[in-house]
């Protein structure tokens, strides 16, 4: 592969996605140029947390205690009917009280630790691909036209994606019908509603957090046609006023926002040598805590094959199983917060899709398989449907007792390598992974669980958490390292 470049990969966007993609290509050894248009963050923060599967994502990255106390939520909702989603073992409703602005420090911290070339102020302009890699132009803080050159361009520049439209990328999907408003607000002095409160003329919400207020509302009569992503604050008191009577013009905001149900989804995650991922892939109701999680675990999925590819030892088309596994899982994800939407946003006429939704949720087997899809814990790739259960999901957090000693399933994926857990202490397992030791680390122990990992004598996990292999066959096995991990190295 032509090394004529000027980095391995050029990631377009600093948010949350763009940054989590960058830490991991690092791992993965890849060189990698981070260019966003902002010359600093602006410090918004739509996201107050992330899911049960983005924290384990943090976690198998050792982050978790960058973000000082987690907190997870037992109690959730869907389409605005809460339940507890612990009936599910692993799941929550996730981390909340951590602000996306968090968040991103976090990751621009480790990923700049790492390594990654985070260039601010750096605006896209455009990209022509070749079949030795791409080149992208961006403007610089002076105004200036720079070109940079890769072997890959990774868009993650949000739902009106730069990147995605100079691919020519289609972005189908439905526009937009409701509009909600955001602010966080100093002295608002009004009353906390965490789940929502539904009145005539619309849906607030108020999620308190000490000084600051989150508010946040829909009114019905609003169109969302040519709506402004910056509102003014009087226009979103005028109309809390409207809705519930109560004035907060007093208020002091930090900062407003606002977006609309609008649900698209790119028809391809990679066209050649560009890909997308996060907000610039797939876009809906930002409705618990989806939207940000769903763009981590993209780049969860992505980072490590991406590096594979531009370090030579990835096996043909493991690229392409970026698509394959993450759009499928995007599509589901529209599919869920669209439903929301038909009962969060929808007036009387929606009544009974809400009577209907605490009807089922009442059951708990309905419990279980919605708090599986909002959580993200219940995702299953497509690498195997007719072998084991177990293959295509991810490992859970679990005790592995080692021969050295305990230790947590987590921290075994922190280096980003795979993992091959013998738990049966079989020779033949251990010799026929032993040529991929530079891409696989082995570890031989017991799994504490609920009997889900019985009888399996061996796992085959991914850098991204995913098992790839379950079983006691060594050449299942190594069709397994050969699939994931390319050629082993017998030097």
């Amino acid at each position: 592969m032509a090394r004529n470049v000027d980095t391995d990969v050029i990631v377009v966007g600093a948010g949350p996605t763009g940054l989590m993609l960058a830490g991991e290509l690092r791992l993965g050894g890849a060189d990698v140029i981070v260019a966003e248009a902002l010359e600093r963050p602006t410090g918004q923060s739509r996201a107050l947390g992330f899911t049960t599967r983005a924290l384990e994502s943090f976690d198998q990255r050792g982050l978790v205690p960058r973000f000082g106390t987690v907190e997870t939520m037992p109690m959730g909702h869907f389409g605005g009917i809460p339940f507890d989603y612990t009936v599910l073992e692993d799941a929550n409703f996730g981390a909340r009280g951590i602000p996306q602005s968090q968040s991103e420090a976090v990751l621009e911290a480790w990923a700049g630790e790492l390594g990654a070339d985070i260039r601010r102020g750096r605006s896209f302009l455009g990209l022509e691909q070749d079949e030795d890699g791409v080149t992208v132009t961006v403007a610089t803080p002076g105004g200036e036209r720079e070109e940079l050159r890769a072997l890959f361009v990774v868009g993650a520049d949000g739902a009106h994606s730069a990147v995605r439209k100079a691919a020519g990328i289609d972005f189908p999907g439905t526009s937009g019908t409701q509009v909600m408003h955001l602010a966080d607000v100093c002295g608002s002095g009004v009353r906390a509603r965490p789940f929502g409160e539904r009145l005539p003329g619309g849906l607030v919400q108020v999620f308190p957090g000490g000084d600051v207020d989150r508010v946040i509302m829909t009114e019905y009569a609003a169109s969302a046609e040519n709506h402004n992503e910056t509102p003014e604050y009087a226009e979103i008191a005028a109309a809390w006023l409207r809705v519930t009577g109560e004035d907060i013009s007093g208020g002091t905001p930090l900062w407003v926002s606002s977006f609309t149900d609008a649900t698209r989804q790119a028809a391809e995650y990679r066209r050649g040598r560009v890909l997308l991922a996060g907000d610039a892939a797939h876009i809906h109701l930002p409705v618990g805590g989806q939207g940000m999680s769903a763009g981590v675990q993209d780049a969860a999925n992505l980072g490590w094959k991406l590096a594979a590819t531009v370090r030579g030892w990835a096996p043909e088309e493991l690229l392409d199983t970026y698509h394959s596994e993450r759009h499928p899982v995007g599509a589901r994800l529209l599919a869920n917060t669209r439903a929301q939407a038909m009962s969060i946003f929808g007036g009387d006429e929606s009544q009974g899709l809400r009577d209907l939704y605490a009807e089922l949720i009442a059951l708990d087997d309905v419990k279980r398989h919605l708090a599986g899809m909002v959580s993200h814990v219940d995702i299953r790739y497509d690498i195997d449907p007719e072998g084991h259960p177990l293959v295509g999901r991810r490992l859970p957090p679990r005790t592995l007792h080692a021969v050295g000693g305990p230790v947590q399933t987590p921290e075994l994926l922190h280096p980003a390598l795979g993992v091959l857990l013998d738990l049966s202490d079989t020779p033949e397992l251990r010799a026929a992974a032993a040529g991929w030791k530079d891409r696989v680390t082995t570890v031989t122990g017991t799994l504490a669980s609920d009997g889900a990992f019985d009888g399996v004598a061996a796992l085959l996990v991914r850098p991204d958490g995913y098992i790839a292999f379950a079983g006691d066959d060594p050449a299942g096995l190594s069709a397994a390292l050969h699939r994931w991990f390319g050629t082993p190295d017998l030097a």
